[in-house]
């Protein structure tokens, strides 16, 4: 559940409001520069037109001579030049500070979003769409550029117009200033309703489809070697045709709603247009206003029009900039489920004993624990093999160890160390892992092995891919380490993947290691290169195996035998298999292995 979905709508708009007031403390001096320099520039513009309606009086004017009028004509027409200049110069300033203000602030939230989204949890990944999720941070960034524009740029020289020119009639005509105000509120006041109320709910929804599309194409697009598989591109044509269609349903509302939202508002402004040429005509006729103040009055209003008319587009663009913006400020606001201590400290690894000390930990909402004091040691440099029925608890045994999750009692150490108060990059880098589905980067192979330790030399990443037997199908490739392997290493095979995840675990050089079912899907020739690279890998570390196949462990130090998260049988093969109904026993029959002292017990 995302924070959007408990968030009112003006709570939206105060949250991302103040999300981007703290940014631009970030640029607190381009943030005044922007602000003092379109300040200057419109109240340049709000005073041509006072200028305007002297040049007319000039022209007009029967009391003076030709000289004298072109004299008051010439300096009016010199005062406004200049304002023309001093608007020119200031607006230039506001528009270029802005620029390096909002790209500073655009690059800093996208990368404090990317880096919060690093660090949420695996739970948090599993049920994301990580398309959708690029579209958030992506979306929100270029929002801040439009919000920027609205709020420095527009709004603000809109509220200086309003302000300054309702303040300038009042004093000449009081009449004339009441009118203009009550015209400005109705019109602002009618606009953010509309905005608000109105076309706002709409754009929520609107985004949503947006960012279910996003992950509809990502989605397929990442998996589209299963798409093929099952001759299903048709099928995933009709899941995106929906998506698009409800996309489509409700981005016409919201577009609709806009359209209507303008229309009410250009009527409005007509109204209050007439309204004032009205009060103009009726100042001249009693006597109250020349020729030049009408030319004034009108000229002037043409410019607070013009601001009128745009303050409903900016505020229409001020909203939609907020809904866009509210993923990417709920990014920021989720709190990372496992966080470092304050105080936490880095690991330092001594041998690699790895001890749960009465552990208990259970998976998100479920009542029953899958751990409930779950006790064991494995000691420095030994081979633990890792073996159960599907749910078992074994991979979640490799998970807490890298405290993946957090568990609710007991303590997991290493080395005496409890994971919860070491720093996590310092506990993962001591942890090297070669999973069951070997996932690269769309990188060169050399960046992919040299992942673990990227200030590795050429020669140690090449020693790394002899010893992962990586080097001779990486020497036959055209561009050889440098070759780009493809989104998540396509362009390889699932042994050729593998390799490369072990030469990558070799580089690592970590003293603990994880392998999670690493051959588990593999040719027998694939399996007999892998398996000999992993027995060296294991030599000198302490080294945890997630096997299926138990042909993987039999040569191992100690078998952990898990069931229901409680260790049913710990011992090495020869053990296990002597004990009679066990179940390590009973899993190595059905995968054809001899049982040894059959009839023992």
């Amino acid at each position: 559940m995302t924070l959007s979905s408990e968030r009112d709508r003006g709570d939206a708009i105060r949250t991302v409001l103040r999300f981007t007031m703290r940014n631009w403390r970030s640029e607190r001096r381009l943030a005044w520069t922007v602000g003092l320099a379109i300040t200057v520039a419109t109240l340049a513009d709000i005073f041509v037109p006072f200028f305007a309606g002297r040049l007319v009086d000039a022209v007009a004017s029967t009391n003076l001579s030709r000289d004298d009028a072109l004299g008051q004509g010439l300096r009016a027409l010199g005062a406004m030049a200049a304002l023309g200049f001093v608007f020119l110069v200031f607006r230039h300033w506001a528009w270029a500070s802005v620029v390096p203000m909002t790209l500073g602030i655009m690059r800093r939230v996208s990368e404090g979003a990317f880096g919060r989204v690093q660090r949420f949890s695996t739970d948090w990944h599993a049920n994301s769409f990580s398309g959708s999720v690029v579209r958030q941070i992506t979306r929100g960034m270029w929002a801040l550029d439009l919000l920027h524009d609205v709020l420095l740029l527009a709004l603000l020289p809109s509220a200086v117009v309003l302000v300054g020119t309702v303040a300038l009639m009042a004093l000449q005509w009081p009449l004339m200033g009441l009118v203009m105000a009550l015209g400005a509120v109705a019109y602002v006041s009618m606009t953010v309703l509309l905005s608000v109320r109105y076309v706002a709910p709409a754009s929520r929804v609107s985004n949503k489809m947006d960012t279910r599309v996003g992950g509809v194409l990502a989605d397929a697009l990442a998996c589209n070697a299963v798409v093929k598989a099952f001759g299903a591109e048709r099928r995933e044509d009709e899941r995106l045709s929906g998506a698009l269609g409800e996309w489509q349903r409700e981005t016409q509302r919201t577009w609709m709603r806009h359209t209507w939202s303008g229309t009410v508002q250009t009527t409005v402004l007509w109204l209050v247009r007439v309204s004032i040429a009205g009060v103009a005509l009726w100042l001249w006729w009693r006597g109250q206003a020349s020729p030049g103040d009408i030319t004034y009055v009108l000229t002037t209003y043409f410019v607070v029009h013009g601001y009128l008319r745009d303050i409903g587009m900016h505020v229409n663009n001020l909203q939609k900039s907020v809904n866009e913006m509210e993923e990417l400020v709920d990014l920021h606001d989720l709190v990372p489920e496992i966080a470092d201590a304050a105080d936490a400290r880095p690991l330092v690894v001594r041998g690699g004993e790895i001890r749960f000390e009465r552990v208990r930990f259970h998976y998100g909402a479920h009542g029953t624990p899958l751990y409930d004091g779950l006790d064991v040691t494995i000691r420095a440099g030994e081979r633990v093999g890792l073996v159960g029925h599907s749910g078992s608890g074994k991979t979640t045994f490799v998970k807490l160890v890298q405290r993946l999750h957090d568990i609710s009692d007991g303590a997991i150490r290493i080395d005496g160390q409890s994971v919860a108060a070491l720093t996590q990059e310092s506990l993962r880098r001591q942890i090297a892992i070669v999973p069951q589905e070997s996932i690269l980067f769309h990188r060169t192979l050399r960046e992919n092995i040299a992942y673990g330790r990227p200030d590795a030399t050429r020669k140690e990443i090449e020693a790394a891919a002899e010893l992962a037997h990586a080097a001779e199908f990486i020497q036959r490739l055209p561009q050889g380490y440098e070759t780009m392997v493809g989104e998540r290493g396509v362009k390889l095979s699932g042994g050729e993947r593998q390799r490369v995840a072990l030469a990558r675990a070799f580089l690592a050089d970590a003293p603990i290691l994880i392998l999670d079912e690493a051959t588990s899907a593999l040719d027998s020739e694939s399996e007999r290169l892998i398996q000999e690279a992993m027995e060296r890998l294991m030599v000198g570390r302490t080294a945890l195996v997630i096997a299926h196949r138990l042909s993987t462990v039999r040569a191992l130090d100690r078998i952990l035998v898990f069931e229901r998260g409680r260790i049913v049988e710990d011992g090495p093969h020869e053990k296990l298999m002597r004990l009679p109904g066990g179940t390590y026993r009973r899993l190595a029959e059905r995968q054809g292995e001899t049982p040894m002292l059959r009839d023992a017990g």
